[in-house]
């Protein structure tokens, strides 16, 4: 139930997966029954170019009705935040990101506006009654 994936600089990680994504990853699969590649090329012998991925990314995108700024970058950074606001430690994130230092994974920590509303609440229970019967000090 892991999923390896070869990134950037042929960086490799290990993923786990969820019955959920097994089951569409399955669906693709059925496609091309590739032994190597979850994507493949036509020929089924490289994996499917760039090119060819960053189409059917920008047909898909228009089909959205998202203006250009939506980026494959965008997704990454909307699943990180994503995961923030439901409260996954950013070492699991960092982990699934496949970034090498913390520092990387911190640009994604900034304040949503759920996160914004969490962090007063939070603050809201914490001083609840931090100041309550308590009047000016004359003396």
């Amino acid at each position: 139930m892991v999923l390896h994936v070869i990134g950037k600089r042929n960086k490799q990680r290990i993923l786990p997966l969820t019955d959920s994504i097994l089951q569409m990853l399955r669906q693709v699969w059925k496609t091309h029954r590739s032994r190597r590649w979850l994507f493949p090329s036509r020929r089924l012998v490289t994996h499917l170019p760039d090119a060819t991925a960053r189409a059917a990314f920008i047909q898909a995108r228009n089909a959205c009705g998202f203006n250009t700024d939506f980026r494959p970058h965008s997704l990454r950074h909307s699943f990180a935040t994503h995961l923030l606001q439901r409260g996954v430690d950013i070492r699991l994130i960092q982990i699934l990101l496949g970034h090498s230092s913390l520092r990387s994974t911190e640009i994604y920590t900034h304040l949503t506006e759920p996160l914004r509303d969490q962090l007063r609440l939070l603050l809201g229970q914490t001083t609840a009654g931090l100041f309550e019967g308590r009047g000016p000090s004359h003396g």
